[in-house]
């Protein structure tokens, strides 16, 4: 083991058998594990560690506290063939882990960033496509796959083995259940499943451990039965939200979400 550090930087663990390019910047107390590479244009945060067989290219920045599993490859091109050169970006925040064969693609646009947040879990075999922004405490089961530039807010969670097609939005704390094909937006606080996919309900776990209220719960409850149980349109049902239901944030952001999306709403 020797160091590898930026100026400045604690001692870091880096194996004799890894590749570490000068130019990369690695904070203090980094760890990288035997035959993984890191790139000339990579810069890893402190206490990050980088497991064996990890591959990091690109533009490509980690957090503090992340952990990268073996044979995970980050930073690379992207598969976009509209890719024509230029820089782009990927960033990923504080105490992520990516586990096993995960990949995270660079833009594809000169410039453009792929994103994924902190706290966040990518489990084995995850795809992250160019241009993805993905929130903070995000959790992607085994598998599953974001096409380009789709968005998941804060605290969402996707299913193994799920396919969410290029350009959708996942919306805070909605939970997409496994084996799901996710083709339109997926409403925040829902529960959402199946290809095609339907809302079975609200994502009562996820906001019952984020401390949400049951008043709240139940607010939105009444949002999502508006929406998806009542036969009306989701022009209705969304003017019939704002006139019957209290304006709580929740509500707003609800709003907000479904009368800003570009592909409609999963109903």
């Amino acid at each position: 083991m020797h160091d590898h550090g930026s100026k400045g930087a604690g001692v870091n663990s880096v194996h004799p058998s890894a590749v570490v390019h000068e130019g990369a910047q690695l904070g203090t107390d980094v760890e990288i594990g035997p035959y993984s590479i890191v790139g000339p244009n990579v810069r890893l945060g402190d206490r990050t560690r980088i497991m064996p067989h990890v591959f990091l290219d690109g533009h490509t920045v980690l957090g503090a506290d992340c952990i990268v599993f073996p044979f995970a490859s980050v930073g690379t091109q992207t598969q976009d063939l509209k890719y024509k050169g230029g820089t782009t970006y990927v960033e990923i925040g504080d105490r992520t882990t990516i586990r096993e064969y995960v990949t995270v693609h660079s833009g594809t646009a000169d410039g453009e960033v792929t994103r994924v947040g902190s706290d966040c879990l990518i489990m084995a075999y995850c795809h992250v496509a160019h241009g993805c922004r993905v929130g903070n405490r995000v959790i992607m089961a085994n598998a599953s796959a974001l096409s380009g530039d789709v968005l998941v807010d804060d605290d969402a969670t996707i299913g193994g083995m799920s396919g969410i097609h290029q350009f959708t939005r996942i919306g805070r704390m909605a939970m997409v259940g496994g084996l799901s094909r996710i083709t339109q937006d997926v409403p925040p606080f829902m529960l959402i499943e199946g290809s095609p996919a339907a809302a079975y309900g609200i994502n009562s776990i996820k906001m019952q451990r984020l401390n949400v209220s049951a008043e709240t719960q139940a607010t939105v409850k009444k949002a999502y039965r508006l929406l998806y149980r009542e036969g009306l349109s989701t022009r209705q049902a969304v003017d019939r939200i704002r006139t019957e239901l209290p304006a709580v944030p929740e509500i707003v952001y609800l709003l907000e979400f479904i009368e800003s999306s570009q592909r409609g709403i999963i109903k």
